[in-house]
């Protein structure tokens, strides 16, 4: 394997910038130990739910943390090998995949992440990972104001109803 040039690096650590400052949220894991086919079927299933893994150097992490204002979070007492996962659209989705993937495979483990900016532990990463999905959590709310507006709905049926009836005992 060829060591990276000094433009290379430069290039991973603008272009990590620049996923830092989209991300929603970040895991980071040592996927030391996985078969390639397995690291294969998780990017592909990452990819699926618009969740970016990238296999990185530590050092690189650290600079691209630092220059993007993240200079409280580092990766650099991580044991293994490390890979970040980024989550644009929906911050539990990558902590979802991930935990899902090393219940099946113990050779990922979960190091912890980013969420609004903060370092999260690994604890915090599991819990993040136990929440519902935004579709989940979307369709819950809806089911949720269907019930509400279906009470009132009812409640106003039921005054008017009883206004009839009244009424109508009153004609005769």
């Amino acid at each position: 394997i060829m060591s990276l040039t000094k433009q290379q690096k430069k290039e991973i650590v603008v272009n990590l910038k620049d996923k830092l400052q989209r991300q929603k949220s970040v895991a980071f894991v040592n996927y030391k130990g996985i078969n390639v086919k397995d690291l294969f079927a998780l990017r592909r299933d990452l990819k699926k739910e618009g969740v970016e893994f990238k296999v990185l150097k530590k050092t690189l992490i650290d600079l691209a943390l630092r220059e993007s204002g993240l200079e409280n979070i580092s990766v650099k007492d991580f044991d293994g090998q490390i890979a970040v996962a980024f989550g644009y659209n929906d911050e539990i989705m990558p902590a979802k995949l991930l935990y899902k993937f090393s219940k099946t495979n113990k050779s990922l483990s979960l190091l912890g992440g980013i969420l609004m900016n903060n370092f999260i532990s690994k604890e915090a990463i599991i819990n993040l990972a136990n929440l519902p999905s935004r579709k989940e959590l979307l369709g819950i709310l809806a089911g949720t104001m269907n019930a509400v507006m279906s009470g009132f709905v009812r409640v106003l049926n039921g005054n008017t109803m009883g206004l009839l009836t009244v009424l109508s005992k009153i004609k005769k």
